[in-house]
């Protein structure tokens, strides 16, 4: 099992990303959250394990990747601690 934490960059808040990557989410066995961020970003925090993480975020790249510019990625053990997946 893995946490990926990445902030989306680019025209991504105001265009339905939150809700669209929680919709998805339900899609595949991952949990974890996404929320807007105060510089424009978004961040999400996806648990699971790895090739499940990989496909969900291929999905969701395909889906949105016309508002990503860029990108930053941090993926860390997971943790275990969300219960589902959500919008914060």
């Amino acid at each position: 099992m893995i946490r990926q934490r990445i902030h989306f960059f680019g025209n991504v808040q105001g265009v339905g990303f939150r809700y669209t990557t929680c919709s998805m989410a339900r899609g595949f066995a991952v949990t974890g959250f996404v929320r807007n961020r105060s510089n424009g970003s978004v961040e999400l925090a996806v648990e699971g394990e790895s090739d499940e993480v990989e496909r969900f975020l291929e999905s969701l790249r395909e889906r949105m990747g016309n508002h990503i510019d860029r990108e930053e990625t941090i993926t860390e053990p997971a943790s275990g601690t969300f219960g589902g997946f959500g919008i914060r």
